[in-house]
């Protein structure tokens, strides 16, 4: 298992792989992960053997990316490093692909003197992912509505 940077020329397999992870990540174009990408402080993909496995994108205060969540981070805290997405394919599950991304992300949120942040799904519910991040220490900060009410999510930080 490897982690490189993630380009669009990952767009044919990562797109698929996070259209098909709604509604616990937001759908995505290509256009809308080529201005992410532009925007992102971290953009990784994880290779398992030659096949590519899974994605991390994340992102630092003062960029133009809209997303509710990361600006709910944005006007309540100063510095940080905010997970917008980890998306794993499901074969690949359960084989600590999602915790190496974490531990690299909490790597660099310690090195930048950050703390990393996230959110994770209410409403719909996501109590797998609530597990797994309270095992790497996170905390709740706050929930937001969001979709027009149709989503609600408890946002998380953790300080490395």
């Amino acid at each position: 298992m490897t982690i490189r940077e993630m380009t669009m020329a990952d767009a044919d397999w990562f797109l698929p792989l996070n259209n098909a992870a709604v509604p616990h990540v937001n759908a995505l174009e290509a256009a809308d992960l080529e201005t992410m990408l532009a925007e992102a402080a971290l953009a990784w993909a994880i290779m398992a053997g030659n096949a590519p496995a899974g994605g991390l994108i994340a992102f630092r205060p003062g960029t133009d990316y809209d997303s509710a969540n990361y600006l709910w981070f944005h006007n309540n805290y100063d510095d940080f490093l905010y997970i917008d997405r980890v998306v794993v394919d499901p074969e690949q599950r359960g084989l600590g692909l999602g915790k190496s991304f974490y531990e690299r992300a909490l790597d660099a949120a310690r090195d930048a003197g950050v703390m990393l942040c996230c959110e994770v799904n209410e409403r719909p519910p996501n109590p797998g992912s609530m597990r797994f991040h309270e095992r790497f220490g996170f905390k709740p900060v706050g929930r937001q509505e969001t979709e027009g009410g149709t989503k609600s999510v408890v946002l998380l930080t953790v300080r490395p």
